[in-house]
């Protein structure tokens, strides 16, 4: 009875099994991204450490800087694409990744893929705080040099953790909180201050570093000697550097996946599809090339050390020299890089963990809430034991790529090909057989028939590449390294060829029913907005949105 009270205590006033207020579509008063809101927030997402570092990943493989950067520049062009047709059901129908996912997969299927993308926030944000707590610990050591020395360590040695760094890291977690409370479509004041001290960061970091690198000039970062064959086999330049470019796309692969969730906050489609194409290629290009640059330039005033993570090159110059001036640098670069760890993690994880959750849980679970759980639950993933094996780490999350690819292919080819553009948007609420996204019992055997066959073949790659002791053919290892790539088409055309081969009856209905996208968009926008202006109530039974004074809710 107590659990029972507790439940009623905490459930929504419109939610439902499969609706609430931050699931449903979002209406005309909520739209409120502009093109410079997307431009702000790609600005957010790509301008931060994890991008930074990007080269620290590709350089050391064999490449020389120059072809390091040309594998960034064609993994970010073909990211970008992949991103803007990832972004098209939110555009034009205002609907969310988790809702869109129940066209595709079914409206049960589409579990699959929104915990998927839920695990990926509670790891992301975990690992995003820990490094923002190092971000903490820079303010810190500006204030006091010896700070490490004055916090007692009463953590285990193996547990890749000190008090004082655990410390900074609680600090940042609290420090994040109230901003978890912002609502999406009000973030863009903050999207504003966080963009603007994030950009001026990068570029002072950049001009800094190259105008006091005197005479000595860049380390051997920038070396254009190669010791690797150009072309034969996995290990040379070539494959190497195919290899870089699906790398550059495997470590946004969660954020291409879930662009539904903030494109259909855009105020017009345009806003979404132009706002990302051009800012997400620009500040992810940027970012990777001031980290080289930044790191070249001060490699021989570390002893020869390449350091590629700000923050610990940061530590190095007071290490260095702890007058006023530096110490007064290093308190101002570690706000900006807090304030830009902020503006990353809280869109690109918090949010996005909230609203999956939201869509999974909507009779209990909005996005403020669903956004606080991620913040609270992600220390489970012990982010400090990720950065002390950072490589594998990464390696992993790089190459999570191989399952996330054939979600997106899917999710591509069922807007453009199998549904030509449409979407019976009430029947995304449809949890019984009357709905069109039914399927066979609430799933679309298609989608994970297809899934398989645009991650099996590289699955071999993938644990080879996490665990170095697993031998696999050149073949293999060469398929893997164009996991991205693979993945996505293979399983776009799979699905698309299987709803050619088995067509599902209500959904080809609801396709050829002789309306075009354009007039199906405009009905579902005009109609969901006419259910929130008429104060929405949902129905226990169906769970169908319904509305007062006898709307209809089917075409």
């Amino acid at each position: 009875m107590a659990l029972s009270t507790l439940f009623k205590r905490i459930e929504l006033p419109h939610g439902s099994r499969w609706i609430n207020d931050d699931v449903r579509p979002v209406e005309a008063g909520r739209r409120t991204w502009t093109f410079l809101t997307f431009h702000n927030f790609w600005l957010l997402i790509n301008c931060n450490i994890a991008t930074y570092l990007t080269g620290s990943a590709l350089i050391p493989l064999g490449l020389t800087w120059w072809q390091a950067i040309i594998a960034i520049v064609i993994g970010n062009i073909l990211a970008t694409l992949a991103v803007v047709v990832s972004s098209l059901a939110g555009a034009h129908y205002h609907i969310g990744f988790p809702v869109f996912s129940r066209a595709v997969w079914g409206t049960w299927g589409a579990q699959f893929v929104v915990w998927n993308r839920i695990f990926l926030a509670f790891v992301w944000y975990g690992f995003q705080s820990w490094v923002g707590g190092q971000c903490t610990y820079i303010i810190l050591l500006s204030w006091d040099p010896g700070f490490a020395q004055h916090i007692p360590n009463h953590i285990p040695e193996g547990t890749g953790t000190t008090s004082a760094e655990f410390l900074c890291y609680f600090i940042f977690c609290v420090i994040s909180l109230p901003a978890l409370w912002i609502r999406p479509h009000r973030i863009e004041k903050f999207f504003y201050i966080a963009s603007a001290v994030t950009l001026a960061f990068f570029l002072v970091l950049l001009i800094w570093a190259l105008a006091t690198m005197g005479s000595d000039g860049f380390g051997d970062t920038l070396n254009d000697g190669g010791s690797i064959p150009t072309t034969g086999g996995p290990y040379s330049t070539a494959w190497l550097m195919v290899y870089g470019i699906m790398s550059t796309i495997g470590s946004i692969a969660a954020g291409i996946l879930n662009q539904n969730d903030y494109a259909r906050l855009a105020r017009r489609p345009g806003d979404a599809i132009w706002g990302q194409a051009l800012a997400f290629p620009l500040y992810s290009i940027a970012a990777s090339i001031i980290g080289i640059l930044v790191t070249a330039a001060t490699q021989k005033r570390m002893d020869g050390e390449a350091v590629w993570n700000p923050p610990t090159l940061l530590v190095g110059l007071l290490e260095k020299d702890e007058s006023p001036a530096t110490r007064a640098a290093v308190f101002f670069a570690g706000l900006a890089l807090i304030i830009s760890q902020l503006g990353s993690n809280l869109p690109g994880n918090a949010l996005s963990g909230g609203m999956d959750l939201a869509s999974v849980f909507p009779r209990f679970i909005n996005i403020r809430r669903g956004a606080y759980i991620v913040a609270i639950l992600s220390p489970v993933v012990n982010p400090w034991r990720l950065v002390n094996t950072a490589t594998i780490f990464l390696t992993v999350l790089s190459g999570y790529g191989v399952f996330l690819a054939p979600m997106t292919g899917i999710m591509a080819a069922h807007y453009l090909i199998v549904a030509r553009m449409k979407i019976n948007v009430d029947d995304l609420f449809v949890g019984d057989s009357r709905g069109i996204y039914w399927y066979s019992a609430g799933i679309n055997w298609r989608a994970p028939v297809a899934w398989i066959v645009g991650l099996v073949p590289c699955f071999p790659g993938f644990v080879a590449a996490v665990n170095t002791s697993v031998v696999i053919s050149d073949g293999a290892t060469e398929l893997f390294y164009l996991n991205y790539l693979y993945g996505f088409l293979a399983s776009a055309v799979a699905y698309a060829l299987l709803h050619c081969i088995f067509p599902d009856r209500k959904l080809d209905a609801f396709v050829q029913n002789g309306a075009s996208a354009r007039e199906t968009q405009r009905f579902y926008n005009r109609r969901w907005d006419v259910i929130e202006a008429q104060t929405p109530e949902i129905e226990e039974d169906c769970e169908v949105p319904t509305v007062k004074d006898g709307f209809e809710t089917s075409l």
